[in-house]
């Protein structure tokens, strides 16, 4: 079986690193941006990307604004985005629904309801 290839868009290194440190002893190949602008100039090529795993709170572009413009790409359209965010207010996880993210991961991350959704 060929490894899954894990987007993680993040502004804060180390969530970054911990993230990627659980994949990787998974077995998971991780890419990472730290900013959406990045992350959808990445998306917009021919690299394979399992999933993605979009922080909600990042400066110049929101994870909001990002996941509509990911879905809107061509090669993307079925792509799952996975919303993680520490704002686990009520409302938050529809909020995060709405912008089109296809599940929602509250922080501090529970690594197997992470493992579920990547399989």
């Amino acid at each position: 079986m060929a490894k899954k290839t894990v987007l993680i868009i993040d502004d804060d290194a180390r969530n970054i690193f911990a993230l990627k440190a659980m994949l990787l002893a998974k077995k998971f190949d991780c890419v990472a941006k730290t900013g959406a602008l990045e992350a959808l100039e990445l998306l917009r090529s021919d690299l394979q990307v399992d999933f993605i795993l979009m922080d909600m709170m990042m400066p110049e572009m929101d994870g909001y604004e990002a996941i509509p413009l990911i879905k809107k790409l061509e090669n993307r359209k079925s792509t799952p985005v996975y919303a993680v965010t520490a704002q686990a207010m009520l409302g938050d996880k529809e909020k995060c629904l709405s912008a089109g993210a296809d599940a929602y991961i509250s922080k501090p991350i529970d690594v197997d309801r992470l493992l579920q959704l990547l399989v």
